[in-house]
């Protein structure tokens, strides 16, 4: 009798719900909850909350040992012990391996370039204007973190989440502050899944009926020779430019001509669907387990998903302002609702202005030509994440 009530005793001694002591850990656990329901309820970016909510899920439980934070930033150093995390390390942490060295943001830009078309911005080449006006709510939240008393890579950092392009955003986080990596994530994603409500009353704002109900000309078609040519040079200008953006922005060109060039059908369908699944998976669960209650319930975090907020109203009106220039320079032929596509949110700020233009002119089609803008934010947005890194890594 008395061995099984010590053996009771020892389970339950054990057991998470006797280390549940901190009340830090049952709000992580109740916000995993909420960003499953986010994810699995309203379909807000499902593919990646679902695994960001259930990585935080995990990693706050006590006594799991799925993930430790003291092995990767003990007292904010950047410094890693791999022969630790290697020994001593738990699932997550064997996971967070590959975000940690920039593996997981770089595949899934393999899967992001083979599914992107790069046709409707070569058939408009302007609308890489808009695409890199965009990139202003990145700069304005850089100023504001860095106002707010963040250090310049930690603004940075915070900055990118303007760029509405979640793989950029963890693969700088990872490398400038790794510490605040959960909190991006979370804003980063969150936002992208919110653009249909923020964008907008941004662009009704901004813009007069008569801009709105614009109707553009079809687009040029374009050659077979340009979509191939076009990963290519793209690769050699950016990365002799910002050799730091080599990884990203090369890996999104190589999946891009995998589905342009007709040679590798069998590698642009992997890339599209069983790599970019699997590594999204292994990204969404790992960057949850970054959450962890220590890191991500602070002050900091609150500033975070505020400056984000701020950086995507931003990066959408500097879209709709340079598009405004444009339909002054163009003589009306521009609908300066395609600006806020700046943004890499791919295609779903295209969608937006899709959306809006038609409630304003049932026979609009603006869906193409915002295409040719958002598809410049993703380049964009990785351009400007280079330009931080190298300045601030």
């Amino acid at each position: 009798m008395e061995l099984i009530t010590n053996t009771l005793s020892n389970l339950i001694e054990q057991s998470g719900f006797a280390q549940l002591a901190d009340f830090k850990q049952i709000i992580m656990i109740l916000v995993a909850c909420v960003l499953l329901y986010l994810g699995i309820v309203k379909k807000y970016e499902p593919l990646l909350l679902v695994g960001i909510g259930f990585g935080m899920l995990l990693t706050n439980l006590p006594g799991s040992g799925v993930y430790h934070p003291e092995l990767w930033y003990a007292s904010g150093s950047a410094d890693v012990d791999w022969g630790a995390v290697l020994h001593d390390g738990g699932f997550l942490d064997i996971l967070y391996l590959g975000v940690k060295l920039g593996i997981y943001p770089s595949l899934i830009f393999v899967g992001v370039g083979a599914m992107t078309d790069f046709g409707p911005m070569m058939a408009n080449p302007s609308s890489m204007l808009l695409g890199a006006a965009a990139q202003l709510g990145v700069y304005v939240a850089l100023l504001m973190a860095v106002g707010l008393g963040f250090s310049g890579s930690e603004a940075a950092s915070i900055a990118i989440i303007g760029g509405a392009d979640g793989p950029t955003a963890i693969w700088l986080t990872k490398t400038l502050a790794p510490h605040l990596l959960g909190a991006i994530a979370v804003a980063a994603y969150s936002y992208m899944a919110l653009i249909p409500l923020i964008q907008p009353p941004i662009m009704r704002a901004l813009t007069t009926e008569k801009e709105r109900k614009v109707k553009m000309e079809q687009l040029r078609p374009v050659s077979q020779t340009e979509k191939i040519v076009f990963p290519i040079v793209v690769t050699i200008v950016c990365c002799l430019v910002l050799p730091s953006v080599a990884s990203l922005l090369g890996c999104l060109m190589l999946g891009n001509l995998f589905k342009e060039c007709g040679v590798t059908d069998r590698l642009s369908d992997t890339a599209q669907n069983a790599l970019m699944n699997i590594v999204t998976i292994f990204l969404g669960i790992s960057v949850g387990a970054t959450a962890t209650a220590d890191q991500f319930l602070s002050l900091e975090t609150l500033e975070i998903i505020v400056l984000g907020l701020v950086a995507f109203a931003v990066a959408t009106a500097g879209g709709i302002l340079f598009g405004k220039i444009m339909y002054r320079v163009t003589g009306g032929r521009v609908n300066p609702l395609i600006g806020s596509a700046g943004v890499s949110a791919v295609p779903m700020a295209a969608r937006v202005s899709q959306v809006e233009g038609q409630k304003w002119n049932p026979s609009n089609f603006l869906l193409m030509h915002a295409m040719g803008p958002n598809v410049a934010g993703v380049i964009g947005s990785a351009v400007a994440a280079g330009f931080l890194l190298a300045v601030f890594g």
